[in-house]
């Protein structure tokens, strides 16, 4: 039986939810990027990055690749990186709109309602 697309969807969205995966996500927008140095930049255990690798590959969202000892990530495709920027644009637009409402209820904090 085909999953739905809401359904699959909703995994994909699912698997983006760590801000680990999402860190290793930007970090691979540079281009392919072996594991030491990824370890390098996200403030976390080896065991804990090959987790998040592992989930990410095995939604195809990065490709790894050896580099004789060396293990180097890449994204999967550029639309993963095009993903990112529209969530940049997005949560860029909600943020001001909340910071827009939040001057206001200050600005309001002395109304005397009736």
């Amino acid at each position: 039986m085909a999953v739905p697309l809401y359904q699959a969807k909703a995994e994909f969205f699912r698997t983006l939810g760590h801000p680990v995966r999402i860190r290793v996500l930007e970090l691979l927008q540079n281009g392919p990027t072996p594991v030491r140095d990824l370890l390098a930049d996200l403030d976390i255990e080896a065991s804990n990055l090959s987790q998040q690798l592992a989930i990410l590959r095995r939604s195809n969202l990065v490709i790894a690749t050896r580099d004789g000892g060396t293990v180097v990530y890449t994204l999967s495709t550029p639309d993963v990186s095009e993903l990112l920027l529209a969530a940049r644009r997005i949560l860029s637009t909600v943020i001001s709109e909340q910071g827009q409402l939040l001057s206001e209820l200050r600005a309001g904090a002395g109304e005397v309602r009736a």
